[in-house]
C-alpha cells in the first residue's frame, strides 16, 4: 500500500495543530479557573513542543505509523491538572474538559465558514463524493486547490476529534457534562466512579466500538449544513 508522502505531512500537521488547541484549550481554562498545573508545565501555548515532550507516542509516533501502514490517522494527548483542584471545584473541572472539544468545534466552524465562502466567490463547489479530505473541488488555479483539501482535513478532523471527545463515557471529555449540575457528595462520588480504571477502560472500548455508527449520521447532518442545496 502506497502514499503521497504530501499527503501524509498534510494530515499530520492537522492532526498536531489540531490535538494542540484541544489541549491549550484545556490548561488555558483551567489556569484561569485557578489551576495553573498545565500553564506550568508548557501546555498554555499552540507551541506543539511542549505537548509532543508530554506525549511522544500518541503525538508522533503512533499517528504516523497508523497513516502509512493503514491509510488513517489516530494519536492522543494530555494536559496535566490537580486532582485536588477538580474535586474541591467540580464544575470548573468539567468547563475545562469541555474546553478541548470545544476548541475543535471553533476550528470546524472556521474552516466551514472558509468552504462556503470559498463556493461563494467560485473558488470551488461542492464534489460528486465527499470524503474527509476531499470537501471540495476546486475551480481555480495555483494555491487554491491544496487549500481546499487543507480546509476539508481540518474541517473534517475536528469534526471528528469534537464528536469523539464529547461521548458521555469515562475518560472522554463528554463525561463531565454531569458535573455542570452535580455539587458536594454528589459530585465526588461521580467523579469517583468515573475514575476507576476497569470503567475507564470499558468506557474507552465502548467509544471505539460504536462511534462509527454515531459519527456517520452526525456527519451526514452536518455535511447538509455545509453544502444546504444538495441532495
Amino acid at each position: 500500500m502506497s502514499f503521497d508522502l504530501s499527503d501524509g505531512l498534510l494530515w499530520y500537521v492537522v492532526f498536531l495543530y489540531s490535538t494542540v488547541c484541544h489541549e491549550a484549550a484545556h490548561a488555558w481554562t483551567a489556569m484561569k479557573l485557578g489551576d495553573d498545573t498545565a500553564y506550568r508545565g508548557g501546555q498554555v501555548s499552540l507551541d506543539p513542543l511542549p505537548h509532543i515532550r508530554r506525549e511522544p507516542l500518541g503525538m508522533v509516533a503512533v499517528p504516523l505509523i497508523l497513516f502509512f501502514s493503514a491509510g488513517w490517522m489516530m494519536g492522543w494527548a494530555s494536559a496535566p491538572y490537580n486532582p485536588q483542584w477538580a474535586i474541591q471545584f467540580p464544575r470548573r473541572s468539567a468547563i475545562m474538559a469541555l474546553a478541548g472539544p470545544a476548541a475543535n468545534l471553533v476550528l470546524v466552524l472556521l474552516s466551514g465558514l472558509m468552504l462556503r465562502v470559498g463556493v461563494e466567490w467560485h473558488l470551488w463547489q461542492e464534489p460528486f463524493h465527499l470524503t474527509f479530505s476531499h470537501l471540495a473541488d476546486s475551480l481555480a488555479g495555483g494555491l487554491y486547490p491544496w487549500l481546499a483539501t487543507l480546509l476539508s482535513i481540518i474541517f473534517s478532523l475536528n469534526l471528528l476529534l469534537a464528536v469523539f471527545n464529547l461521548l458521555p463515557l469515562p475518560s472522554l471529555d463528554g463525561s463531565s457534562w454531569p458535573l455542570l449540575f452535580l455539587h458536594g457528595q454528589a459530585a465526588q462520588k461521580y467523579m469517583a466512579f468515573m475514575s476507576n480504571p476497569s470503567f475507564r477502560i470499558v468506557g474507552l472500548l465502548v467509544a471505539w466500538q460504536g462511534f462509527s455508527y454515531l459519527f456517520s449520521p452526525i456527519r451526514q447532518i452536518v455535511m447538509q449544513v455545509l453544502y444546504p442545496q444538495a441532495g
